[in-house]
């Protein structure tokens, strides 16, 4: 009896995807390409924070920070007029950038915690992020913000406005850092988080610290120490220019 002969299995066509070219996110040029991409797809900053460009996107995104804040800083400036015009600006990008600059050890600290795997230069580039993303939304805001400067003599109305487009800001910049974070495979959160807290803090102080923002004083920087939380109390319980007779 003659046994049949066994036929193979026709062979199975090779997986067509393993042999498509991953494609490579386009580069992020020039300050508007780097705006867009932030506004647009975040991402794809991210993965060009791990290249051989990184240095070079870091650097835009650190100009469009700093252009932006200084822009948002005029119009806060011109809720008082006169020096505040250039010194509100140069309070504003100086001490947001200043703050960065303090709290980036510690965000590479809790970074290496939570088994980030990126170095000093793509730690660099999430913080660089995380400041463009919120002047880009304060400019967004800087009309409306223009509107009430020229309709108010509250200080601590205008105060709260700049403080609330700021938290606004910082909230959308933090969701850049987590998910750079999640990107470079973060194992914990937890220290992510207490920087995010840690920094918005530093912020803050700094508006008290750097004061008057909004406000004329006689010194351009404050000759007493206080506590940012006793400063806005201050500054709400304080009266306006029409009750003090200052406008004419």
């Amino acid at each position: 009896m003659n046994t049949p002969a066994v036929v193979p299995p026709p062979e199975q066509p090779d997986d067509i995807s393993a042999h498509v070219p991953v494609q490579e996110p386009e580069p992020v040029r020039g300050v508007f390409g780097a705006v867009d991409a932030l506004l647009r797809e975040p991402t794809r900053v991210m993965h060009h924070l791990t290249t051989s460009t990184s240095a070079q996107l870091t650097a835009t995104l650190l100009f469009i920070a700093l252009a932006a804040f200084l822009l948002y800083g005029v119009v806060a400036g011109s809720f008082s007029g006169g020096t505040q015009l250039w010194a509100a600006p140069v309070k504003i990008a100086g001490g947001l950038l200043f703050a960065a600059l303090i709290c980036f050890p510690s965000l590479f600290i809790f970074g290496c915690l939570a088994g980030v795997y990126a170095g000093m230069r793509e730690m660099a580039g999430i913080v660089a992020g995380l400041l463009a993303i919120m002047a880009v939304l304060l400019i967004g805001f800087a009309p409306i913000a223009w509107v009430f400067s020229q309709s108010t003599e509250s200080v601590a109305a205008m105060g709260a406005l700049h403080v609330t487009f700021g938290l606004v800001a910082f909230f959308f910049g933090t969701r850049f850092v987590s998910a750079s974070f999640d990107r470079f495979r973060a194992e914990s959160h937890a220290g992510k988080r207490v920087w995010m807290i840690i920094f918005l803090l530093v912020v803050l102080q700094m508006t008290t610290a750097l004061r008057p923002i909004l406000d004329t004083a006689p010194t351009l920087l404050p000759t007493e120490k206080k506590f940012f939380i006793a400063h806005w109390t201050d500054c709400i319980n304080a009266p306006t220019k029409a009750e003090t007779g200052d406008k004419k």
